[in-house]
């Protein structure tokens, strides 16, 4: 467990110490149980959405219907 520091205004810190002494428990103990229910009932924060990586490569140099005629250009790599 970490310690911390809270300051409650005097009506509230009054209320606690009222609860603490009719249930019989710590104040630290009925702070800890009202955080403890607070954070089980809002949503659970989503992670931020990476982008997706993306590939610049430059202009299109040759087009699809000519790149096969394009690779065996050079008669050494015809099969």
């Amino acid at each position: 467990m970490q310690k911390i520091q809270i300051l409650f205004p005097d009506p509230v810190m009054s209320k606690l110490r009222s609860v603490s002494s009719s249930e019989d428990r710590p104040v630290s103990e009925i702070v800890r149980r009202a955080v403890e229910r607070y954070l089980q009932q809002i949503p659970a924060p989503r992670p931020k959405k990476r982008p997706f990586p993306v590939f610049q490569g430059g202009p299109i140099l040759i087009s699809a219907e000519n790149l096969k005629q394009e690779i065996y250009a050079d008669d050494s790599l015809q099969p």
